[in-house]
C-alpha cells in the first residue's frame, strides 16, 4: 500500500532532521488518543489548550474534535514544512468551518512562544530523548510555567529505547540517553498522576500525565475523573 503524503512528508523530514522530528511515523490513533485524554475527562466548557511539537498533525487531527464551544488550541511546530501542512489542516477542517481562529499554528519552539498565554492542557509530541538533559530541563520547566494551576501535561516516551541506544548507539549518545531519563524521572516523582504503555503503536509507547500543583491556599479546580493508567494505547 502506498504512503500518504503526510507519511512520505515525515519520512522526508525524520531523514533530514532526526533529532528533531524523533520518529519514523506519525502518532497512531492509540497513541493520538492517549495523549488527548485529558481534554475528553476534563468538564465540558471551554479549554485552553498547547499542543507541542505537532509534527504533521496526527494529533492536532484527535485533538480539534473534543474541543468544546469556546476552547482555543495553540499548535507549536518548529519545522516550516509542518508547520505549513498543520496551517491547510486548520483552513480546511470540517470541525472548524467558519471559525478557524480557534485555532492557531505557531512556527516557534515551544520555549520562545511568546505572550502570557496559559493552559488547562498541554499535549506534548516533541522527542524528549533525543534532546540533552538541560534542553529537557528548560522545556520541562517552560511547560509548567505556561501550564494553569491544575493544569495537566501528557508526553510520551518509547519503549525500549535505551536498550537499542545501547547496542548501536555511542556510548556518549547512552549516557545522554541515560542523564535526561533521569531528569524526566525526577519531574514524574513530583508530578505524575498517571502512566500507561501504548502497544498498537510503532513503536510502542508509553504515556505519561503530570499535573501543576495548586497553589497552597486554593482548592482544587473541579475535574473529571482521572483516566485509568494501565493497558491503552497511544
Amino acid at each position: 500500500m502506498a504512503l500518504r503524503t503526510m507519511d512520505w512528508t515525515f519520512l522526508t523530514e525524520a531523514a533530514r532532521d532526526p533529532r528533531t522530528t524523533g520518529a519514523v511515523a506519525p502518532s497512531g490513533k492509540a497513541l493520538a488518543r492517549a495523549l488527548t485524554d485529558p481534554v475528553r475527562t476534563l468538564p465540558p466548557g471551554p479549554l485552553t489548550v498547547l499542543e507541542a511539537g505537532a509534527g504533521t498533525g496526527a494529533v492536532t487531527r484527535a485533538l480539534i474534535p473534543q474541543l468544546h464551544p469556546g476552547s482555543r488550541l495553540d499548535v507549536v511546530e518548529a519545522n516550516p514544512r509542518f508547520a505549513e501542512r498543520l496551517r491547510r489542516l486548520v483552513d480546511t477542517h470540517p470541525h472548524l468551518a467558519g471559525e478557524p481562529e480557534r485555532v492557531r499554528v505557531h512556527r516557534s519552539y515551544v520555549e520562545d512562544l511568546p505572550g502570557e498565554q496559559r493552559y488547562d492542557v498541554i499535549v506534548s509530541g516533541l522527542p524528549l530523548t533525543n534532546f540533552t538533559p538541560d534542553g529537557v530541563e528548560a522545556i520541562m520547566a517552560r511547560y509548567l510555567e505556561l501550564l494553569h494551576p491544575g493544569g495537566t501535561l501528557t508526553y510520551f516516551a518509547y519503549l525500549g529505547t535505551r536498550r537499542a541506544r545501547t547496542l548501536l548507539s555511542p556510548r556518549a549518545d547512552t549516557r545522554r540517553h541515560r542523564a535526561v531519563e533521569e531528569v524526566m524521572a525526577a519531574y514524574q516523582r513530583r508530578y505524575a498522576t498517571g502512566r500507561w504503555s501504548v502497544w498498537a503503536n510503532l513503536p510502542p509507547a508509553r504515556v505519561w500525565q503530570l499535573r501543576r500543583p495548586e497553589p497552597p491556599d486554593q482548592g482544587p479546580r473541579p475535574r473529571r475523573p482521572e483516566c485509568a493508567a494501565t493497558g491503552t494505547g497511544r
